[in-house]
């Protein structure tokens, strides 16, 4: 389906959303995937998921780059931007549609059940009076499953736990399943490195390499950063950002987040890259979200 770019070697890569600043959350899947990169003599790329207008902020892009350049987080090759692959994802769509393996929906929020997965309302036809508005992919297939590198062995059966799942929104806007799982082939991703709020989206991804024809990369997801009240920090919950930390500070709590603490003496940020080079095992990186509690008072 895709020109896959030649893979040598490890290929890794951050994917943010442009909905706000870098945040510590975002910080933790920034490093750990940077460090698994490097730490094999691997690439490392900045893949921009610029797909949803109505949630980007102004200039979220250029201040998310400008960060992970202050941090010395420097992309291998040119910074990828969703919005510039629309096409793709376009072709892509028709292809399932031509295949019998998506299909149009009609159905809005308030035709779906409050809870449970999609009741199949629209897989044969639309019903009288609606229109075209989504693009379904058939969830057909039961069990997948993945030997992720930090959490284990997961399962998800499609057919019964998520059900037919939107691949073109109701806005016309692609879906972050579709966008991610073409892009991580055509990147020639060999690990995705990313945080555990993203494992219940992996195996739709793998369905949808696997439809496509493309090939799977391994998994490795890191543990959640957890705010004072037990969620996940995100954009959404106004984490603080780390622009105006103390960089070498905020790199040393991420590391001992990320099961790496630096010992004593090692400081500043060029002394706690090389040491982090030198010991970096995602073995030791623990499952488990932390909940505790990081913000630039914490961190600075």
């Amino acid at each position: 389906m895709q020109d896959q770019q030649t893979a040598t070697a490890y290929r890794g890569r951050f994917a943010p959303s442009p909905t706000g600043d870098l945040h510590f959350g975002s910080l933790i899947a920034a490093v750990g995937s940077f460090l698994q990169a490097k730490s094999q003599n691997g690439t490392w790329l900045i893949r921009i998921e610029d797909l949803d207008p109505p949630r980007e902020v102004a200039g979220s892009t250029e201040r998310i780059i400008a960060d992970l350049a202050a941090f010395g987080m420097y992309p291998d090759e040119n910074v990828v931007y969703q919005s510039s692959r629309i096409p793709v994802y376009e072709a892509a769509l028709q292809d399932l549609l031509a295949r019998n393996l998506a299909f149009w929906c009609g159905c809005s929020r308030r035709h779906l059940p409050d809870e449970g997965i999609y009741p199949g309302t629209c897989r044969r036809e639309i019903p009288p009076g609606r229109e075209r508005r989504s693009i379904r992919l058939k969830a057909d297939r039961g069990l997948i499953e993945i030997d992720d590198g930090i959490q284990g062995r997961f399962g998800q059966d499609l057919k019964h736990e998520v059900g037919d799942f939107i691949t073109r929104r109701g806005d016309g806007l692609v879906a972050y399943q579709l966008a991610t799982a073409i892009d991580d082939a055509w990147q020639g991703i060999s690990e995705v490195v990313r945080g555990a709020d993203l494992l219940d989206s992996t195996p739709r991804q793998v369905y949808l390499q696997e439809l496509l024809g493309l090939p799977t990369p391994r998994y490795a997801h890191l543990p959640v950063v957890l705010g004072e009240n037990g969620k996940k920090l995100s954009k959404r919950t106004m984490a603080d950002p780390v622009a105006g930390t103390d960089l070498a500070s905020t790199l040393a709590t991420s590391l001992t987040f990320l099961g790496h603490p630096p010992p004593n003496g090692v400081s500043g940020l060029d002394q706690l890259w090389r040491w982090a080079f030198d010991h970096w095992d995602i073995s030791k990186v623990p499952a488990r979200s932390g909940a505790a509690l990081f913000n630039n008072t914490d961190i600075a």
